[in-house]
């Protein structure tokens, strides 16, 4: 089967955090990859289908309870890995989600440009 061809719009962060998910036929455990605003890649030992539906719970560090999308379609899988894409999150979800990436996005921006500025001088414009 030719894989269908898309592209991402957002960026995707390198990030390795415990995942719990779960689809029609399958419940597994993992570690989350990569993760966007849309969408993450999940490595795992359990076989997975393109284009299922999946739920998915991340374990976030410090962070209680789990981040839980509520509903996402597994894009492409490669081996022991796949990539969801997020159809619905809660707000309160969304909201997590985004500042976790918004912390991402500083370190990597702090991490290219050589600065040390600490994130509370470089969340001020927000």
């Amino acid at each position: 089967m030719v894989p269908r061809h898309y592209s991402r719009t957002y960026h995707r962060f390198p990030l390795y955090y415990p995942v719990i998910f779960g689809g029609a036929p399958f419940v597994g455990e993992g570690f989350l990859t990569n993760l966007s605003l849309m969408g993450c890649s999940v490595m795992c030992d359990r076989r997975v289908l393109c284009g299922s539906d999946v739920r998915v719970s991340v374990l976030l560090p410090n962070q209680r309870p789990a981040l839980s999308i509520d509903l996402g379609t597994i894009k492409w899988v490669q081996g022991h890995q796949f990539g969801v894409e997020f159809l619905r999150l809660p707000l309160e979800a969304r909201q997590r989600l985004n500042s976790t990436l918004r912390i991402e996005l500083i370190h990597l921006l702090k991490t290219c440009s050589g600065r040390s500025e600490s994130p509370e001088l470089l969340n001020r414009g927000s």
